[in-house]
């Protein structure tokens, strides 16, 4: 088994640790009321979509998420959160550097003693969750686990739907799909993103993502019989019926979204194995982009 597969199967355990640090999270994204901004690159970008959306909809403040490498310091925040598994991404520092004096500024970071620990004021550290693989899996999918349950969401659910989305069947034959459209709503439009780019990643593989009711706006004009369409969330089962009538399967489960990434995660991989590719080596890319 490759270091991807085993870090996916590892998930539920690594959760049950994040969520009984709960309060250092409560503690690192800040008290009720305060504005907030999120950045990260890549994976960590659509952690802190999701954040956002989650912060917000908890009713905890003015939640923000930027693309690290497009943020300019043009508002005011109490509070700038990073999300950086490595603690090196250039864009990611850079943009730390551009914060005004004033802010309070956070790390979630999976390795201690690199360059973005001489950045911030509080550091929230996930080594338990650190991967070996290029392929983010449970170092994001943790690093939400603990946002929700710090913004004060029951999470008894979660473990048991973690293990049961590892035994489950994939929603279908990876050789009979050329094409993945993942759709979520609300904080899960971060998720359906994070699983778009793992089959991009992993399997180098046409996938897209998109705001669930966004879909019929266009995108679905390419849907075929090849297309497998995934709803993470509380997507309307009307999207179901669109993909039907463009001849493509629809998915959704009713286990927890952060689960039916799991499975997600699990197809992008199985999807790599039928092309001949090693997800622990994706084309073109690096566990961190350092720039010079």
């Amino acid at each position: 088994m490759n270091d991807t597969a085993l870090e996916i199967s590892s998930q539920p355990e690594v959760w049950a640790v994040g969520l009984g640090r709960a309060d250092e999270a409560r503690a690192a994204l800040g008290a009720p009321g305060e504005r907030m901004l999120v950045l990260g690159c890549g994976t960590s970008w659509f952690v802190a979509q999701a954040i956002a959306e989650l912060r917000e909809a908890a009713g905890l403040g003015e939640t923000d998420a930027v693309c690290a490498s497009e943020y300019v310091p043009r508002r005011r925040y109490d509070r700038v959160v990073a999300v950086t598994r490595s603690g090196t991404s250039t864009e990611v520092l850079e943009a730390l550097r551009q914060v005004p004096d004033g802010a309070h500024r956070v790390a979630i970071t999976a390795v201690a003693g690199e360059p973005v620990d001489d950045l911030v004021d509080t550091r929230l550290l996930l080594d338990f969750a650190d991967e070996r693989s290029v392929v983010q899996t449970r170092f994001p999918t943790t690093v939400l686990a603990m946002a929700r349950a710090a913004f004060g969401e029951d999470l008894k659910h979660l473990i048991a739907d973690g293990r049961a989305a590892l035994a489950a069947p994939l929603p279908a034959d990876p050789s009979e799909i050329d094409h993945l459209v993942f759709l979520g709503t609300g904080w899960t439009i971060g998720l359906a993103h994070e699983a778009a780019l793992k089959v991009r990643e992993a399997a180098q593989a046409w996938s897209e993502s998109y705001p669930a009711r966004d879909y019929r706006h266009g995108p679905v004009a390419v849907a075929g019989p090849r297309s497998l369409v995934w709803s993470f969330g509380a997507v309307p089962a009307s999207l179901d019926d669109a993909a039907l009538d463009a001849g493509a399967r629809p998915y959704r489960d009713g286990r927890d979204p952060l689960a039916q990434l799991v499975l997600a995660q699990r197809f992008a991989v199985a999807l790599a194995a039928h092309r001949g590719l090693d997800p622990d080596r994706p084309r073109l890319l690096t566990r961190s982009v350092v720039l010079t």
